[in-house]
């Protein structure tokens, strides 16, 4: 007489027979009849006369279980050691992490196709207390200020998690995308002893007894890095003491900066832009964020529509001698750039001189009037409406910089000897961007608000959480 044969095992046997982790993703691939171990979360608890369904989640996805006697494991040292014991078919509260091992069975109603059955629910920890939002909704529907004030808790959403997916995305693709085109990541300070800019807006820090700031931008050290490896770029987090209050400005972002050398002008510096969105855009499709969150992701064009500053100012109607393009020129020129040319994106160069950092190259080529010194090698892309990049090309020769700084008027080139020095031993033409990621996001899944895509964000009121 031939025994019965035991449960299939859905992978290789961990410690003492137990199957090692299954994730929920995974279930769909799974034979059904396999014993399983899954992870994760009470997502969402519904109770019927005769049995429970338990949503379990994880960082992969919703399992469903189906619970007649549960197993569960509350009470004191309850723990992931602890073994659980068949009692009533109570579950854990909503959030409580458990460990759930059961067996694997088709249902097409439940989530992948399959649920499990027969389990066995060891909570992980103490009973959960009742989160601040209900997470099991389809949508996160709370005022901003919960979001911001319970962000922790908050950001389990799978539609708010889904959000920081294609911000992970876009920087995969960022990355990528500059890595293949030979560009070497770095590393720049972000506590420094000048203002980038040379503005007033920034964060002082008291720096053992010695006066210093938060990093504006990584731009002084960028472009000495390009003396170094020519192609540089780095993502990290910039810090403006700006005493905005809108729905598009924050007082620390996080930048994506790029900087390359032997450029002919600021149009180079568009092109390796152009390709660097296609990358992130590319990424954020293949992420299945895009799908969980139903964005319409853009298509970036072979070459940006390109509009002179001083034509954009004609085209909105405004004056000719404003200095920059209020938000509302923003958005025509994104509607402008969607009927005319089909793109959610648009290139405003020229912009004045007066109105860029010192290290701005003026204007050259065949657009530009021969001793007109009012406009500039640089640009903002718009995307939808909305300034998201600003870039363009540097000064190179240190003659040229020591001018810029004298010409300003109460400034000393000798304040900036350290960044000058690298133009004194020879430094290429070159240029550079930098992206905001949350602006970047916030654009592109239709947030109000920039805060919305930002975890724990930092502005003129919130230092906490």
């Amino acid at each position: 007489m031939t025994a019965p044969s035991a449960p299939a095992r859905a992978a290789t046997e961990g410690p003492v027979g137990v199957p090692v982790r299954t994730l929920a993703h995974d279930l769909a691939a799974v034979p059904p009849g396999s014993v399983v171990r899954l992870q994760g979360w009470v997502h969402r608890r519904r109770e019927l006369a005769t049995v429970t369904f338990l949503v379990l989640r994880d960082r992969t996805g919703l399992a469903q279980v189906v619970v007649r006697a549960a197993a569960v494991g509350f009470g004191q040292g309850s723990g992931a050691g602890q073994q659980a014991s068949r009692v009533s078919p109570q579950v854990p509260p909503e959030e409580t992490t458990v460990e759930v091992t059961g067996t694997v069975t088709a249902n097409p109603q439940a989530p992948g196709g399959v649920e499990i059955t027969e389990p066995v629910i060891t909570p992980l920890t103490d009973a959960a207390e009742t989160p601040p939002v209900e997470l099991w909704r389809p949508a996160l529907t709370v005022a901003l200020p919960t979001l911001l004030d319970h962000a922790a808790v908050a950001w389990r959403h799978p539609a708010q998690k889904a959000r920081w997916k294609v911000a992970a995305a876009s920087l995969r693709g960022f990355r990528s995308t500059l890595d293949a085109a030979g560009f070497t990541e770095v590393c720049t300070p972000k506590l420094v002893g000048t203002a980038t800019e040379s503005g007033a807006n920034v964060f002082p820090v008291d720096y053992f007894g010695r006066p210093a700031y938060l990093a504006q931008s990584p731009q002084f050290y960028k472009q000495q890095m390009v003396g170094v490896f020519e192609r540089v770029y780095e993502v990290g987090p910039v810090f403006r003491a700006e005493p905005h209050d809108t729905v598009r400005h924050l007082a620390e972002y996080r930048s994506l900066d790029v900087e390359l050398g032997f450029v002919r002008d600021h149009r180079d510096v568009l092109g390796v832009l152009r390709d660097v969105l296609a990358g992130m855009t590319d990424a954020v499709r293949g992420s299945g964020a895009a799908e969980r969150l139903g964005l319409e992701v853009p298509e970036v064009p072979a070459r940006f529509p390109v509009i002179h500053f001083a034509d954009a100012l004609a085209l909105v109607g405004a004056p000719a001698d404003e200095p920059d393009l209020a938000p509302e020129h923003e958005r025509a020129l994104g509607e402008w750039a969607m009927t005319e040319h089909g793109s959610d994106f648009v290139a405003v160069e020229g912009y004045p001189m007066a109105k860029r950092p010192f290290y701005t190259h003026p204007e050259t080529g065949a657009g530009a009037a021969p001793g007109d010194a009012r406009w500039s090698n640089s640009f903002d892309l718009l995307f939808r409406g909305l300034e998201l990049v600003t870039g363009g090309q540097r000064l190179h020769r240190h003659a040229d910089y020591v001018a810029a700084i004298e010409a300003r008027g109460g400034e000393d080139p000798a304040a900036y000897a350290s960044y000058l020095a690298a133009f004194r031993h020879g430094m290429p033409p070159h240029g550079g961007f930098a992206i905001g990621l949350e602006r970047w996001v916030a654009r592109l899944v239709g947030a109000a608000n920039i805060r919305e895509v930002t975890p724990f964000p930092r502005d003129l009121h919130r230092l906490v959480p």
